[in-house]
């Protein structure tokens, strides 16, 4: 029998070597394909099940405590978020209207047109580019309050955004726990329930804990929805899409109030208004605020667990980015704002 030539020896090593990998590669594909379910069976769940609980929300050294009721009826998503920490509130969501109840004040803000952000809803609907941006793998089996969960881990592939593991019930698909990783593998934020029920909710948890509310102040924080302001970025890390722009009501901060010589008591419920723009890879987020420049601020920037805050002034405007990603990308964002008039 004749010896193959080299050339056909070299093809028939590369077949052998293909044949070979294929069965890694084609495990590898079916982890791809069960990795996008279980992200796509998250996002849905917190969406679609009925759940309640009360988780822990860890950030630098701050821990926040809330309670959290959803069901979905007729109507739709009905949300109720109860802050236990510190001084009372409550937010209730109806679809896209939020209402946040201020026993303090007696003040009731809406908002409308917000979509789902709250935990266990932490993903959004351009999940499906993840992949591009993080390597995502299987991670080990943990458990989070009483039930077993699958980890997740998402490493970033560029330095413009934080890693993550995600803690998903497998049966339910609901997420558990988040935590936020810098490069050193270090947690440095994490969001995680502490108990939960998934299945059926009283709905009477869905009412305002407080009594009389109707006789409370009304203010309404959304001026404008899915606006176009002028206001662009030019230079967002890859991966980030716009999702929302609104012209919003912002009620003054303290610190504002106090730069301003001859406030007064009532100028601590005083607004203004601001453009607001969000913009998200599917699971972290960078929102720009751009309002007129009082003068009273002073530019810098702010980390505090994974969140960044950055204010610059521009022109007459002052600019604030914030985002669940490092300093790096929010520079980026913030000295790439700019306005084309129509």
């Amino acid at each position: 029998m004749a010896l193959p030539s080299f050339k056909s020896r070299w093809c028939l090593l590369a077949l052998i070597a293909m044949l070979s990998a294929m069965p890694a590669l084609q495990a590898q594909a079916a982890d791809t394909q069960e990795i996008q379910a279980t992200l796509r069976k998250a996002q849905t769940a917190a969406q679609k099940l009925n759940y309640s609980g009360t988780f822990i929300y860890q950030q630098a050294n701050q821990i926040r405590t809330s309670r959290i009721f959803h069901i979905v009826d007729a109507h739709g998503e009905l949300e109720k978020l109860e802050i236990l920490d510190g001084k009372p509130r409550e937010y209730l969501r109806r679809n896209d209207e939020v209402s946040c109840y201020l026993p303090e004040s007696k003040t009731v803000q809406v908002e409308k047109n917000v979509t789902q952000e709250v935990f266990p809803a932490l993903l959004t609907n351009n999940l499906s580019s993840l992949p591009d941006f993080y390597n995502i793998k299987k991670s080990e089996v943990s458990r989070v309050a009483g039930l077993a969960c699958q980890t997740l881990s998402l490493e970033p592939k560029d330095a413009l955004r934080y890693g993550y593991r995600l803690c998903i019930e497998a049966a339910s698909g609901l997420l558990l726990r988040a935590q936020t990783v810098n490069a050193k593998q270090e947690v440095i934020e994490q969001i995680a329930f502490t108990q939960v029920a998934i299945g059926e909710v009283d709905k009477t948890h869905l009412k305002p804990s407080f009594p009389n509310t109707a006789q409370w102040q009304l203010e309404n924080l959304t001026v404008q929805a899915n606006i176009n302001s002028g206001w662009t970025v030019k230079s967002l890390p890859a991966g980030f899409k716009k999702t929302r722009e609104m012209r919003r009501l912002i009620p003054l901060s303290a610190a504002a109030i106090a730069a301003n010589a001859g406030s007064t008591k009532a100028d601590a419920t005083k607004s203004h208004q601001v453009v607001q723009m969000i913009f998200s890879d599917g699971i972290s987020s960078i929102s720009v605020f751009i309002e007129p420049d009082t003068g009273s601020r002073t530019e810098g920037n702010l980390q505090q667990g994974a969140m960044t805050i950055m204010g610059k002034r521009q022109a007459d405007h002052w600019l604030t980015v914030v985002g669940e990603v490092p300093l790096a990308a929010i520079k980026q964002v913030i000295n790439s704002i700019e306005f084309k008039s129509k």
